[in-house]
């Protein structure tokens, strides 16, 4: 797969607690030059992002991010505070307390919060599959179907564990057309990349694939791995 078509499917990502202003405009300034879908950033650098590119590049954020044990009311405000910011993609996390409690309509109800507030963005369904067993990685697939998000996406790549091969197979074949897979954390190579792209991954989360693009240039100022 040619490497321009693995970057249109990146969200180039930089979610450090300790990430700069400058970081994130030098972010923005690779995610346009390569065509990326969008640029992943955290919920206080979406204004700034937003003016800074304009109308040249998708914007999106992470909600209730990394932990996702935020009431369903704060989840459903942080994202709609992000797209008055100018987001246009929402990334959030589920209640994992809910889900290893069995409370399979209480995390239903916690994604239709974030789904009624992001309606007309694309919204993403981060369910941290390293923290699952597969019968509930299932059950996610049937609930971030029903709920009518545009993503089911691996992982936070804060966890004990990013995206697999194995996971990305199962999401895809538990989940209808209309829900896309997104494959993040971990994703170090291009390689990487295409397999995921291959078993049914349509986005990825990394900034990685970049990097990579932009040392096959011999591009100096490469980005730090973050993600």
């Amino acid at each position: 797969m040619d490497i321009k078509e693995i970057l249109e499917k990146c969200d180039h990502t930089l979610l450090r607690v300790d990430c700069t202003s400058e970081e994130i405009r030098r972010l923005c300034d690779q995610g346009i030059k390569y065509n990326c879908a969008s640029v992943c950033i955290p919920p206080c650098h979406v204004a700034g992002a937003r003016r800074y590119v304009g109308d040249r590049l998708k914007i999106c954020t992470v909600i209730g991010f990394p932990n996702g044990y935020m009431t369903s009311a704060v989840k459903a405000f942080e994202a709609a505070d992000a797209i008055r910011n100018g987001a246009d993609e929402i990334d959030m996390v589920i209640n994992l307390s809910m889900v290893k409690d069995g409370c399979w309509q209480d995390v239903e109800k916690d994604i239709m919060a974030v789904r009624e507030a992001t309606r007309g963005h694309i919204l993403k369904v981060i369910i941290e599959c390293c923290l699952l067993t597969d019968v509930e990685k299932v059950r996610m697939c049937q609930i971030v179907s029903r709920c009518g998000a545009d993503y089911i996406k691996t992982s936070t790549g804060f966890s004990k564990g990013g995206a697999t091969r194995e996971d990305v197979k199962l999401m895809r074949e538990n989940c209808p057309e209309s829900v896309k897979v997104k494959a993040a954390g971990g994703i170090s190579s291009i390689q990487d990349a295409e397999d995921f792209i291959a078993l049914g991954a349509e986005r990825l989360g990394t900034s990685r694939i970049v990097k990579a693009a932009m040392e096959l240039e011999n591009v100096e100022g490469a980005p730090q791995e973050n993600y």
